[in-house]
């Protein structure tokens, strides 16, 4: 039988955000929303825009809204939603995110209430590693948004200490071949079909072991991205989108252009037609069974938009870092013009001062 509590909605989303269980929620009249419910502003996940699926729980989810309270039924887990990635790719949905590289949840959390799809904590170039990542992905929860981890090299190791957090995606970087390919998927397979390491009675991915279902549904459910980023990878592309398991080929523009040679001009022309020949490769694999999608990063020189007109069905439009970077240098760049204004207009009325004084 679900239990029924009335309080605060900050201690209700607290207390219920990772119980599997059914819960209800009594929310007094003219409370705050909870995560999720709130408005989220314009974004550019607006190219496709289609709304989320009502939250999924062992008990049938239900809207209980009326005058006065407003009873919430179901799980509040970070798995809130029956519309996986993997779901919303195979509809058809492309999908929007952001790369978190500074490891605060605070902003990882604001990423997730504005609105982005999908966010890449960001394990290989970031500074921050499982236990910063952990904190991460709570805030991520919290604001309804999937998480997916980018591992710091492609290892059993590290991918198993990756799943256990229990992100809805993991990327492997650097994957050149299908042998690679395949090692990748293995990671993410407890035996027979894998070498992943099994803790599934306490991690956070199976609720701490009280998600009953997690060993039938987590393959289902995670994302497995390999990212081409050389040229050795880059030819052989097609075959990489084609072993069984991989769901996604993110391109790594930056790193495919220093293979190149290009390392200072990732817009280089012999970079972007190679871009577009890995692009077409994988695009052609997708209308086959077991093909893969195509994930990337926006550059100045190519817009999401212009990516997601190619057949991109992932795109990362920005990085926290670089947000706050851009922001940061504009605050001081007007402050500064700012001073040299106000000198400018206090110089002048320092000279209308003095013609007005000796023409007295």
């Amino acid at each position: 039988m679900a239990a029924t509590f009335t309080f605060s909605p900050a201690v209700a989303v607290a207390a219920a955000t990772r119980s599997k269980s059914a819960v209800s929620l009594t929310l007094p009249p003219n409370s705050l929303p909870l995560p999720g419910q709130i408005p989220k502003p314009f974004s550019l996940k607006t190219l496709n825009p289609k709304p989320r699926s009502a939250p999924k729980s062992s008990a049938t989810a239900s809207d209980h809204s009326r005058t006065g309270d407003v009873t919430i039924s179901g799980s509040l887990s970070s798995a809130t939603s029956s519309q996986t990635l993997k779901s919303s790719l195979r509809s058809g949905e492309t999908l929007y995110g952001i790369f978190l590289l500074s490891f605060s949840p605070t902003l990882a959390e604001i990423a997730g209430i504005a609105g982005y799809d999908f966010a890449v904590v960001d394990m290989e170039h970031g500074p921050g590693g499982i236990s910063d990542a952990l904190d991460c992905l709570r805030a991520l929860a919290a604001a309804r948004t999937p998480a997916i981890l980018r591992l710091p090299e492609s290892s059993a190791a590290w991918a198993k200490k990756a799943l256990d957090l229990g992100p809805e995606g993991i990327m492997f970087p650097m994957i050149d071949s299908p042998k690679d390919a395949k090692k990748a998927v293995s990671y993410c397979r407890f035996p027979p079909a894998g070498i992943r390491g099994s803790a599934h009675t306490v991690v956070r991915a199976s609720d701490y072991g009280i998600d009953e279902g997690y060993l039938s549904n987590y393959e289902e459910e995670l994302l497995i991205m390999c990212q081409v980023e050389t040229v050795e990878g880059a030819k052989r592309a097609k075959e990489i989108a084609a072993v069984d398991g991989v769901d996604c080929i993110q391109m790594g523009p930056l790193d495919l252009s220093a293979s190149m040679g290009y390392l200072w001009d990732p817009g280089h022309k012999k970079v972007r037609e190679m871009m577009r020949t890995v692009e077409r490769s994988v695009l052609a694999t997708t209308a086959a069974d077991g093909g893969a999608f195509l994930s990337g990063f926006a550059m100045p020189h190519d817009r999401p938009e212009v990516m997601k007109a190619r057949g991109y069905h992932m795109v990362s439009g920005a990085v926290d870092i670089g947000l706050f970077r851009s922001a940061a240098v504009e605050d001081v760049r007007r402050f500064k013009m700012r001073l040299i204004d106000d000198d400018d207009e206090e110089e002048e009325h320092d000279k209308d001062a003095d013609e007005k004084y000796w023409s007295e």
